[in-house]
């Protein structure tokens, strides 16, 4: 089978030279640009000879193997003597600034499909191109004809299949080498774990069958090796050609670096890249406006040396060699590792550049490719993850302070901005008034903002060639700030549908608009379709039926639920029947609370953690633990924890003092998931709580349209969330066959049905205790049966 080049594809990578330009300020949205090219072909569809959409393709031979070069002409109008093919482009800039690498690249575009069309009409000696630019800002519509002879066209084409043969020889060679080494790579350990088998199998044939599955695979199964292993197997039979894992946390990408590590020391050879965030991966010297920043001037002239440095040295591209190889060549390093991605076989990335709507990576994900499959780690994560990507607010906050700094400055821009900024500060005003008018601090509505949107617009329109006028200054700075706010809030309006709700508060005299997204399952469905399949697992992912809802793959997707693979008789969960947290109840049953965390203590010194849903109540319970019992070590997780005051509290876990240690956590927080405290290094887990979300304004609207779309308003909204934050805590405890400990689940609350039917399958030894006495019991009973086996 041929493998496909998309055309636009081929002629960015030949032709493009200069320097990189950032384009934050872009109103061109692949939506809008889509919109456009709509509203220009219909104008053109009153002519019978035109056709809109056409798919045109020619096949080559280069290194010995065939490529279908394709793409689609925005429109053709073919008469008995001619053919016109033209091409819609759409950007912000005026046509005469365009730079001369631009129109290159656009012209090279509609070349190749000119090339196409002479070779599907051998009785044509020339062909008429057309490149019709729309200045989105503006609305302006340039149009320029060119005639090209079929001896230009075919000249133009040969030259560009000459230079990118280099490339398609150098990718040959690394697939051939790649899957010389798949089809010889082994499981790298000696034998698969209790149900690693099993994944392993179920991830080949989601693969085999294009499908899509969900896995919760309980902690210690290895779902890393199991997930990778198998795709990258299927690789190497060539049912995909590239791996994108997506992770929502550090960690988890360093735990896939390590993963395809030790494959390559059992002979993988593949090319693995991680992207990291611009923020963070960008050099100190770039701290200066594009156009003096030495890293991007000139950054397409130095890639491709640049790009043939990495591949052929390099398998394992880390941000490290990323960096090493930037400042090598003198490329701007975020930029560097997205162009090398497209030669890589597994990209490990953040969830944001699959799912985000303003950040995906447009060079993989503007279409289809069933070259692409998806790992995505840590599933339970992208249920609050893409609520966020998919909303946006705006406030009117900002506009007194920049009004205040524009007036400052007595220039004709200055005055320019201050009227512009005014007009949206009068739509909220408008708003502000009416709310007041109806006596009203907030209102819930299913309409969208229009006439908020329609006025950020035009603002944005304004500022995007505004600020290209500007010199830096802190004045610039904040009004950049405040447009990208805007801008984000107008991007995220043009996906409004019936998923949406408009929350507009009005909170100290300033007003805050929010469009919320409460279901963005059809989202998700829709960036999982943009390859072969995928597989979404997680330690956490009860019940199962909740995921694949929220997570757009209840009507297409496989399910699959494996075992713990460690001794069932290693943990005691407990249930504490006669305690309550319900707010109310909270004061009354605190003394019996602190008393039952002492007695998990008791029976055994070492390591624990107790979790809370909230810093307060923490605080309110850690109080009375130390005010009743202070002779015991005590350790606080704070909200303003960064790395290495985090790194700190978990250094304290590896001493190996004999003092019992107690680290008080906040339930969802950065100790709750994501660490790894193995053997002796914690030996019990209190959780206090049931974990419920607090009740808000906007967790009641997702309430609400859950029981109205399926009945289960509270579960999806409150009671899901709440368990996955007490099921990933619970999951600090047993990390390996040898680790032994205690759950203890402080809230009677755990009982009941309603949350037993939502245990995994590990958690159905669960023991309800029915008192303090009890518990004394039982705990010492635990620990004394492990120490007789």
């Amino acid at each position: 089978m041929a493998t496909k080049i998309g055309i636009r594809q081929l002629v960015e990578f030949v032709l493009r030279s200069g320097d990189l330009m950032e384009n934050k300020n872009s109103q061109n949205t692949a939506q809008n640009g889509s919109r456009i090219h709509r509203r220009l072909q219909k104008t053109r569809s009153k002519n019978t000879d035109y056709e809109s959409e056409v798919y045109l393709k020619t096949e080559v031979t280069m290194n010995d193997t065939e490529y279908v070069i394709s793409g689609r002409a925005d429109g053709i109008t073919t008469t008995d003597k001619s053919i016109l093919i033209e091409e819609i482009k759409t950007s912000d800039q005026p046509f005469d600034e365009l730079s001369d690498n631009t129109l290159e690249l656009y012209w090279g575009q509609v070349k190749v499909y000119g090339y196409i069309i002479l070779k599907e009409h051998p009785e044509l000696k020339h062909v008429d191109l057309r490149l019709t630019y729309f200045q989105v800002s503006t609305e302006t519509i340039t149009s320029d004809d060119k005639t090209f002879e079929r001896d230009q066209l075919n000249d133009f084409f040969q030259n560009l299949i000459e230079e990118y043969e280099y490339w398609l020889v150098l990718r040959a060679k690394l697939r051939k080498t790649r899957n010389q080494s798949i089809q010889q790579l082994s499981f790298p350990f000696d034998k698969f774990r209790t149900g690693q088998h099993e994944l392993a199998a179920a991830v080949y044939k989601t693969v085999y069958y294009q499908k899509r599955l969900f896995v919760e695979a309980p902690t210690g199964t290895g779902k890393t090796i199991s997930t990778l292993f198998p795709a990258i197997k299927s690789m190497g039979e060539e049912r995909i050609q590239r791996l994108f894992y997506l992770t929502a946390k550090q960690s988890t990408r360093r735990v896939a670096e390590e993963t395809i590590d030790l494959m390559s020391k059992k002979g993988l050879q593949l090319k693995s890249i991680t992207l990291t965030a611009k923020d963070k991966i960008r050099f100190k010297e770039q701290d200066v406006p594009p156009e003096k920043d030495p890293y991007m001037i000139g950054y397409y002239d130095r890639l491709k040396p640049a790009l043939a440095d990495l591949l052929t040295n390099e398998d394992a591209i880390t941000r490290e060699i990323v960096e090493k190889y930037a400042r090598k060549h003198t490329v701007d390093p975020f930029e560097f590792s997205l162009d090398a991605s497209l030669f890589c076989d597994v990209i490990i990335c953040d969830y944001n550049y699959l799912f985000d709507p303003l950040v995906y990576l447009q060079r993989f994900f503007v279409e289809k490719d069933t070259d692409n499959f998806f790992l995505i780690d840590e599933a339970h994560n992208l249920v609050s993850r893409s609520r966020s990507m998919y909303s946006a607010e705006i406030s009117d906050f900002k506009i007194t302070s920049l009004l205040k700094m524009a007036k400052k400055i007595e220039t004709k821009t200055s005055k320019d901005f201050q009227k512009q900024l005014k007009k949206v500060r009068r739509v909220f005003n408008q708003i502000k008034k009416q709310l007041q008018t109806d006596d009203l601090e907030e209102k819930i509505t299913s309409d969208a903002p229009d006439e908020l949107l329609k006025i950020l617009g035009k603002f944005d329109d304004f500022m995007g060639e505004w600020m290209q006028d500007q010199k830096p200054s802190d004045f610039l700075d904040s009004a950049k700030d405040y447009f990208f706010d805007c801008l984000t809030f107008v991007k995220i309006g043009a996906l409004y549908n019936d998923t949406y709700k408009t929350r507009i508060v009005i909170d100290n005299k300033h007003l805050i608009v929010k469009q919320l997204c409460l279901d963005p399952s059809h989202f998700i469905d829709q960036s999982l379709d943009l390859g072969l399949g995928a597989v979404l697992f997680s330690a956490t992912l009860s019940p199962m039926d909740y995921y694949q809802s929220v997570l757009g793959g209840s009507a297409n997707s496989l399910a699959y639920q494996l075992p713990s693979p460690f001794p069932i008789n290693h943990q005691a969960i407990l249930i504490t029947q006669y305690i309550q947290t319900t707010y109310r109840q909270r004061e009354f049953n605190q003394e019996k609370i602190v008393k039952s965390l002492k007695t998990l203590i008791d029976s055994k010194k070492g390591n624990y953690l107790f979790f809370f849903p909230s810093y307060g109540y923490l605080e309110q319970v850690k109080t009375s633990f130390e005010k009743s019992y202070p002779h015991v070590n005590t350790i606080t997780q704070t909200s303003e924890m960064d790395s290495v005051t985090r790194q700190e509290f978990l250094d304290r876990f590896d001493n190996d003092s004999e003092e019992t240690l107690v680290g008080f956590c906040v339930l969802g927080g950065i100790f709750s998931e994501g660490i790894d405290l193995r053997g002796d290094k914690l030996i019990g887990v209190a959780i206090v709580s049931v974990g419920l979300p607090g009740l808000s304004a906007e967790n009641n609207l997702i309430r609400d349209y859950y029981d109205n779309k399926n009945g289960h308003g509270f579960e999806y909204a409150y009671q899901m969330p709440g368990m996955n934050n007490v099921l990933q805590a619970a999951g600090r405890l047993i990390r390996s066959s040898h680790d032994k400990g205690i759950v203890l689940l402080v809230d009677q609350r755990f009982g009941s049905m309603r949350y037993t039917r939502l245990f995994p399958q590990h958690w159905q030894n669960y023991r309800r205790i029915s008192s303090l006495q009890q518990l004394t019991g039982t705990v010492y009973n635990f620990w004394k049966e492990q120490d007789e086996n």
